[in-house]
């Protein structure tokens, strides 16, 4: 398990909606430094906040991002876009894809170094979608549902390295991203609290909200969860013959 307490934190995205109510809710747990990654600048007022200036499909600034933290216990991947489309253009997927999946994927290799030190924790803000499809969002729904395989995938292939994974897969949240989505939606600041919550107890997969905690027990106990489980067994046995 992960303490918030004392650590460093780095979130992407920590300007707005969820990224915002994470970079408050480390700093209410105590965390000792707090990295807000955005693509443009950011003051706040508390001054274990630091500004990164990165752009997750930007690998110039994403590397010079990364040179400026020398040390990292907690990254939260939660830049990310959702954009409504109908998979009639191609290039509304690769979109999705640049940001959500390969900006995630190179998030995580440029702060892979400090996290192996620290022996530390990545936590992957997804969506629910990434198990069901949600039709009006069909490009964001393929790309989180890319970036959950690559969780696990991270998840079993970092076990080993002292890493910890976690999967966030929130319903709809209350933040400018789902203004348009007129469906019952949580606050950021709870779904914070629950993310730090869930990665403080250790759950692989965090349900932070009612619409997502209606389906964790059911996932958890599910043949999806055990097949992950078999898989990566498959994994620890490769790599002990090795």
């Amino acid at each position: 398990m992960a303490n918030i307490a004392d650590s460093a934190v780095l979130v992407t995205g920590g300007n707005r909606g969820i990224g915002r109510a994470l970079v408050e809710e480390a700093l209410k747990r105590g965390a000792k430094r707090v990295y807000a990654g955005t693509r443009a600048p950011l003051g706040h007022a508390d001054e274990r906040v630091v500004p990164l200036l990165l752009d997750v499909t930007d690998a110039d600034r994403l590397r010079r991002a990364a040179e400026e933290v020398d040390d990292l216990d907690l990254l939260v991947n939660n830049a990310g876009i959702a954009v409504a489309d109908d998979l009639a253009d191609r290039s509304a997927l690769e979109r999705h894809l640049a940001v959500n999946l390969f900006g995630t994927y190179d998030v995580i290799q440029a702060f892979l170094p400090p996290l192996l030190r620290s022996r530390g924790t990545i936590v992957n803000n997804l969506s629910l979608n990434a198990l069901a499809a949600l039709p009006l969002l069909p490009a964001y729904s393929v790309s989180k549902a890319a970036a959950f395989s690559l969780t696990q995938s991270l998840r079993a292939l970092l076990a080993g390295r002292g890493v910890r994974v976690h999967a966030v897969l929130a319903g709809p949240v209350d933040t400018d991203m789902t203004r348009a989505l007129h469906v019952p939606k949580t606050s950021a600041q709870s779904v914070a609290r629950a993310v730090f919550d869930g990665v403080e107890k250790g759950e692989e997969d965090i349900f932070p909200d009612p619409l997502a905690g209606a389906v964790a027990e059911a996932w958890r106990g599910g043949v999806g969860k055990s097949l992950e489980r078999r898989h990566a067994e498959l994994s620890v046995a490769r790599d002990d013959q090795a």
